[in-house]
């Protein structure tokens, strides 16, 4: 007799175990539909964090990169970044380059790069002039001196020489940007963006909200219900105050009462300009405890630490370091976003 009731109160243990599990997996079921059709991420860090190139990351992964019709949009962006990024390595040369002999050398070509002016509708056989003038410039004597004389203070010039190489294929009058133009192209945007994004079972819609300076208080609240936070900081600007601000910004961010149930996909970005540049700034001249040296993994590591110590919230973070042509990363953070959506259901669930 006993051990019939005992029996009986173990399958109705069993079929009650088995109702929770079974209410379980319709309540992931259910929330995975959810988040299926809408997986919200806020991306945020400051200007030239890297999170326009994360962006054009996922578009490639995603929808295959950009159709030719869409490359050609890109081809007034491409031609203010080389009008830029002349202008940039002028003023650097004016800089940097003590012998007035030198400048004067190059005056006429000086004068005609730094009185252009781009006109937005500006057709490429109309560009080619420019072009012409600019890489002679570029290729001449003087700026080979000045590039080899100077080359631990134009480091911040990676992407103007990148333009500067190639200005006669961007010059030629049917020009249209590769995947690699598009990524290295910088447009600075303050204004709010919206992106959507599918891979897999996931249906992401990511917020950018342009320039972070403002008052947080006016906006962080309406992103609550956000799954991830995708945070850009440039590991390259070490010896700027942009990381003391990026810091700032992160510690405010992953420990705000609104990001409780949210996960950090921190990518630390600019690993190749940092390697490029360890050699020639040291990091323990702006970060005294550090100790080393030149080693990029530990310097990159270190920064990462220096980030990590400001989750006192104890989020969930997952780092990522990434460079410019490396698309691999962003499907690592894909996973990241996945884990948080189960940790999430789990949690309503009550199995956490």
């Amino acid at each position: 007799m006993g051990n019939w009731i005992y029996q009986a109160r173990k399958r109705a243990k069993a079929r009650k175990a088995k109702a929770r599990s079974d209410a379980i997996d319709i309540q992931i079921e259910e929330d995975s539909k959810q988040f299926k059709r809408e997986c919200k991420i806020l991306l945020l860090g400051l200007d030239e964090s890297g999170k326009s190139t994360i962006l054009k990351q996922m578009r490639i992964i995603t929808m295959q990169g950009f159709p030719d019709a869409e490359r050609a949009t890109y081809r007034n962006i491409v031609y203010r970044n080389v009008i830029d990024s002349a202008q940039a390595v002028i003023v650097a040369m004016r800089e940097l380059c003590t012998d007035s002999a030198v400048y004067e050398s190059n005056r006429t070509l000086v004068d005609k790069i730094t009185s252009y002016r781009l006109d937005e509708t500006t057709a490429s056989t109309l560009f080619w002039d420019i072009a012409n003038t600019i890489h002679q410039f570029w290729e001449g004597l003087v700026m080979s001196k000045v590039i080899s004389e100077h080359d631990s203070t134009l480091y911040r010039l990676d992407d103007a020489f990148y333009f500067l190489s190639h200005v006669l294929r961007i010059g030629s009058p049917n020009y249209l940007p590769t995947e690699t133009d598009i990524l290295r192209a910088q447009h600075k945007c303050t204004k709010p963006t919206e992106n959507r994004f599918s891979i897999g079972q996931l249906s992401l819609h990511i917020f950018d909200i342009g320039n972070q300076r403002s008052e947080r208080r006016k906006w962080i609240h309406c992103f609550e219900s956000v799954t991830s936070i995708f945070f850009c900081t440039s590991l390259s600007e070490y010896d700027q105050s942009e990381m003391t601000d990026s810091l700032i910004l992160f510690e405010s961010i992953i420990n705000s009462r609104w990001f409780l149930r949210t996960s950090i996909l921190l990518f630390l970005t600019n690993l190749d300009v940092l390697k490029r540049k360890l050699p020639k700034i040291s990091l323990e001249r702006y970060f005294p405890e550090y100790s080393g040296g030149d080693d990029v993994n530990k310097a990159a590591k270190y920064i990462l630490w220096k980030f990590m110590q400001a989750n006192r919230a104890r989020l969930s973070v997952y780092p990522h370091l990434t460079q410019l042509t490396d698309i691999s990363t962003i499907h690592l953070a894909f996973a990241g976003v996945k884990e948080t959506i189960l940790q999430n259901a789990l949690k309503d669930s009550g199995i956490l």
